[in-house]
Parts: structure tokens; sequence; C-alpha cells
């Protein structure tokens, strides 16, 4: 009796990811003296084009994509486009990228959008209006008519497949922590983080972009993925400093603090808003003495983005 033929190689075969991530302890008094311990869960060193959730939420993707050209959404520092034209490069594959804002049709590419183009990813520049719409069935047949046989990626990569790959991360602190928090900007991760973490660990989000839509989301994404709730989960929604990439100056005094005192970088848009909510959870008692508390680090920083900063 012969074999069957060997299928194609997995992507951790080809791309060799950093598995599981390093959970680190940091001591950082903002903490200790109100009794937390608090840990770093190191996504952001996974993989150097595909860091932290971006890897978790793709792999799946890509896998169930099969070679074929991928196209997908994000806004101009998208670090969802980023990583998906570094995966075409990498693997071979074409990508599109649907960018949000057709005035950036007519300007000089910034650094996260070049970095899109010179890894092969196509842009194409819709108004604001259509990205808005970008899951109708008219403006997805309208791409598809024009760009031909691709597989559609969510914004954020955020889908039943993402939420699935992200279990890997909740199984990863299984016993290991009692909160597992991290930044949300389309409930994908979180979706999959609080499914794959054991009974009695709670998923932290924190939304960084405001709306309250979030919670719908993530519970959308857990019945396609897993046909109803799992795990335990909540959102804190105080923390998003006006909007998605806007910050304050206590924002980037508090993120600044942070790098100083443990030689972290930290990403503004996504991390830095996690941790200061933890840290002011911690200082409001959010946690009981003892708490072991991850923070989940799902990316290094990047070209700043070049949206107005707000005062809170």
């Amino acid at each position: 009796m012969t074999s069957p033929p060997p299928g194609p190689p997995r992507l951790d075969a080809l791309l060799r990811p950093r598995l599981p991530s390093p959970l680190q302890e940091v001591r950082d008094e903002g903490f200790a003296r109100h009794g937390v311990r608090l840990f770093l869960k190191r996504d952001d060193l996974i993989h150097p084009d595909l860091p932290g959730n971006k890897w978790r939420k793709l792999a799946l993707n890509l896998e169930a994509a099969a070679g074929r050209s991928v196209l997908t959404f994000g806004g101009a520092y998208s670090n969802h486009l980023r990583a998906t034209a570094a995966a075409g490069r990498l693997l071979g594959f074409g990508t599109v990228g649907v960018v949000r804002g057709d005035e950036l049709a007519h300007r000089p590419l910034n650094p996260s959008l070049a970095r899109c183009a010179a890894d092969g990813m196509r842009l194409h520049f819709v108004d604001r209006t259509t990205y808005r719409a970008k899951v109708s069935p008219e403006v997805l047949e309208g791409l598809l008519s024009r760009f031909g046989d691709v597989v559609v990626v969510p914004e954020g990569g955020s889908n039943a497949l993402a939420a699935q790959g992200c279990t890997a991360l909740g199984r990863e602190l299984a016993g290991e922590v009692d909160v597992a928090a991290v930044a949300c900007g389309t409930g994908g991760t979180l979706a999959g983080l609080a499914a794959g973490l054991d009974p009695g660990q709670r998923a932290l989000g924190v939304p960084v972009v405001g709306g309250g839509f979030l919670a719908g989301e993530v519970a959308r994404l857990q019945r396609e993925a897993f046909g109803g709730p799992a795990g335990d989960w909540s959102l804190e929604e105080r923390f998003t400093f006006g909007g998605y990439a806007r910050t304050t100056p206590e924002l980037n005094a508090f993120a600044d603090g942070f790098e100083e005192r443990h030689g972290l970088p930290v990403e503004r848009v996504y991390v830095a808003k996690l941790l200061y909510a933890l840290a002011a959870l911690a200082g409001e008692g959010a946690f009981a003495p003892g708490s072991r508390v991850a923070a989940v680090i799902t990316g290094a920083p990047d070209a700043p983005p070049q949206e107005p900063s707000v005062s809170r």
C-alpha cells in the first residue's frame, strides 16, 4: 500500500516562527505597590515580518488560501496590511491592499504603505464612504471584478480562522497567569485568547478605538469560530485616548517612563494604551492582591502614525 503524496508545507515550517513566545515577568513599582505581578507575553518576538497577533491571525487564513492571491483592508498605517504584504513576499503569493482614504492615492506613500508596495502589494485606495461599506455585496463584487480570483481576508485579519488561530495564545498562557490582557482593534485576538485559556482564567480586552462595537464583534467571532461563547472575557473601554492612532502627552509620558524602567520600546497605537490601562486598573484595585497579569505585547514601534493628537 502506497502512502498518499505529501501535502504543501505548513506555514510554520516555511517561516519558522518563535513559538511559544516568551513570557517575562517585570518588576514595576506601579503594579507591585498594589500587589500585582506583571508579565509581558512577548508576541512581538514571534516573527520579524509577521509579529504578534498578525502571525496568529494570518496563519490559518493563509493556509486556507493555499497560494491564491489575498485581498484585505486597512488604513494608511495598518500593521495588518504590512504583515500580509510581507507574507506574500516570503511565500510567493499576490496581495492586494484596499486602503482607506482615496486622497492618499495622490500623495507620496508613507513608510508603512511604501513597505507594503516594496513587498509587492497592489494598493487600491477608496474613499471613506466606500471603505465603511467594504463588507457590502456591492463593494465586494466590485473588488472581485477588478482583481479577479482572490481570497478576501477582513480588516485586521479578524474572522473565524483568526480567532481559531489565536486560541494558541490562550493555551500558551494556560495556568501561567490569572488575567491575560490584550489591546483590541477588531476583536479577533481577544475572541481566540479567551477560548484558549483554562477555566478560572480571564481575558481582558482594551479597545484602542471607541464606538462600543467590539463586544458585539467578539461575540460574533466566537459564534462563527466556536459555535457560541467561549471563555471568560470582558472589555475595558475607557482608554482609547481619543481614538485609533491618537495619543496624549499623558499617554506618551507613561510609555516613555515604562521604556526607561524596563528597556522595552513601547508601541504607541496598541501596547501603550494596554499598559496604561493595566496600571490604572491596578491602582483602582481591579486585580486582587497577588494577581498575575499578563500584557500581550502585539508589536514593536514603527513609523509614527500621521494622525492628530488630542487632549484628554
